[in-house]
Formats: structure tokens, C-alpha cells, sequence
């Protein structure tokens, strides 16, 4: 049985000589895991489309154990995440959480649009890129089904105080009159961010802006309320924040 849809190779892995098993991200079927014959020769026409990052159209073929990639031609490489080891190395984050939110064969439209939009801010270097971090981390939350509670604090029913808490192990809030013990002390204007990147609409949530010192407490919130939910750690991630200390 053929299968034709587009996808975004978000992990590759070499077997033998020259073949490829591509993980691909797609809005049709989520993930699906498939074989490429021959795709890491030179003279192959599908070497670019099924390398890692590759957002191409795929025809499949599905067999009773596996998926094979017949034919595939490429519509974007983001080739430029190559020139930077910080941003490739956050786009294999991205890949890797990505991975941990979808379903196999499950329609994943919303967090394969995501995850390009993410990949192309991140090429074109507009964008602080812990910026870009925190809003894949939190929307892929809510895409996977952990949406934090932040419309009013969840004790007294405020909307906003000066001073705000998220506490990233329940995801809730809470104003500054009801504080809670080991939850993040942040500026209303983090969460007023945070409720942008999970309530607005796809094609809005990376448009906003905050100072660099506010951007990095949205990042702390993100990342901590992300990992509470993956409940292990990430290589990529670790990789990435290692990066930062060098």
C-alpha cells in the first residue's frame, strides 16, 4: 500500500553500506519509521531529501512489518543550521522533543508546523534564540496534551499581580498574595507571554517581545515545566546547554 505525504526527517540512523532508516514528522500520520535503500550514495536523488531536517514529499510504501521510502524530492534542507553549531544543536532538540510528543500514525499537523516555523527562525537569526526555545517548549506542551493552567492564580482566582509564580511541577500560577513554595517568582509580563504562546492562535505565537533578562526567566519556566512532564533527561538538550558554558 502506497502512502504519498510530506515529513520532516527528525532522526536518521545509517544501516549498512548505504541505506538510511529516516523518523519522519508528519502532519498526516505523525511519526513513521522508514527505510531508504541506497540513500547515502552520492548519486542518489533522494540523499538530500532524507537526510536530517529535510522537509520533503515522500512517497511510502508499507509493507506488514515496515515502511520504504519509494521516491522522495526535497522542499526544504535548512541548509543554514549547519553554519551554527548552537542553532543545529537546539534543531536536534527540538527534533528529539518533538519525537516525544507524537503519536505513530496519528495526525500531527499542528506540532509538525511548529517545529518548522521553529527550524526557520532559527535559520534566519531574527529571533533571540531562547526565545525560540521557550515558545517550542511550552506550545509543544500544550500540543501534547499539558497545557498549564494560567488564566488566574489557581489558590484566589487573580488574574495578575506585579509579581507572579509558575509552578513547573503542577503548571499552575499563582499570584503574588498566594505564593507557593519552590514555584518560579517571575514578572507579569512572563506570563503574559506564557499565556500568548499557549492560548493565541499557530501563526502569532513567536510575536512578542521581552527584555533579554525576561526572556531568560521564560526560558528557566519553560525548560523545568518541559522536562517535569518528559520525566528524563534529553541528550539534545544537554548537548545544547553544555554549548552555553563553554
Amino acid at each position: 500500500m502506497q502512502r504519498a505525504t510530506k515529513g520532516l526527517v527528525i532522526r536518521e540512523q545509517t544501516i549498512g553500506e548505504s541505506d538510511r532508516l529516516v523518523t519522519l514528522l508528519t502532519a498526516d500520520f505523525g511519526i513513521i519509521k522508514a527505510f531508504v535503500r541506497r540513500a547515502k550514495q552520492m548519486k542518489s536523488k533522494m540523499n538530500s531529501a532524507t537526510a536530517l531536517f529535510a522537509y520533503s514529499n515522500f512517497t511510502l510504501y508499507k509493507t506488514k512489518d515496515a515502511f520504504t521510502v519509494d521516491d522522495a524530492s526535497p522542499i526544504e534542507v535548512f541548509f543554514e543550521l549547519r553554519r551554527d553549531i548552537d542553532r543545529l544543536s537546539l534543531a536536534q532538540y527540538f527534533a528529539q522533543l518533538a519525537y516525544e510528543m507524537s503519536a505513530q500514525e496519528q495526525p500531527e499537523e499542528e506540532l509538525l508546523r511548529l517545529t518548522l516555523n521553529s527550524l526557520h527562525l532559527l535559520c534566519k537569526g531574527e529571533k533571540n534564540i531562547f526565545q525560540v526555545k521557550a515558545v517550542f517548549e511550552l506550545r509543544a506542551m500544550c500540543i501534547g496534551g499539558y497545557m498549564p493552567s494560567v488564566l488566574a492564580c489557581d489558590n484566589c482566582g487573580t488574574y495578575e499581580t506585579p509579581t507572579m509564580y509558575f509552578d513547573t511541577l503542577e503548571g499552575k500560577i499563582y499570584c503574588e498574595n498566594c505564593p507557593k513554595s519552590e514555584a518560579l517568582a517571575v514578572p507579569k509580563t512572563v506570563i503574559t507571554a506564557v499565556r500568548f504562546i499557549c492560548l493565541t492562535e499557530p501563526a502569532k505565537i513567536f510575536a512578542f517581545s521581552l527584555s533579554d533578562e525576561n526572556i531568560k526567566l521564560l526560558g528557566e519556566l519553560a525548560e523545568k515545566y518541559t522536562l517535569s512532564r518528559v520525566q528524563r533527561k534529553l541528550s539534545a538538550l544537554e548537548f545544547f546547554k553544555g554549548l552555553q558554558q563553554i
